[in-house]
């Protein structure tokens, strides 16, 4: 059966290496992309995209587009995905 998920996280343009770093308060991502034309935010898809194996198309900023705390849905993922997905950004 495939479920939805809403994750919250601060995104951090421009650095050295895309990685996912976890502090008490919240989940940060860096993606060593520009926050310029959109590029930032592609490039945060991108990489949760093969970072847990899910199609870009499941994944979706809803909102913070121009912020860098994002709200982010990823849209019809199995159970397991989803457990997946919690143990790393939550």
């Amino acid at each position: 059966m495939a479920e939805n998920l809403i994750i919250k996280l601060k995104i951090s343009p421009n650095a050295s290496k895309n990685e996912i770093i976890k502090t008490d308060e919240m989940v940060k991502v860096k993606v060593t992309a520009q926050s310029i034309e959109n590029k930032a935010n592609k490039a945060l898809v991108e990489f949760l995209s093969k970072n847990f194996k899910v199609p870009k198309s499941s994944i979706e900023i809803v909102k913070g587009e121009t912020s860098k705390e994002k709200t982010i849905l990823f849209k019809n993922i199995s159970s397991d995905k989803m457990v997946e997905i919690k143990s790393v950004l939550s």
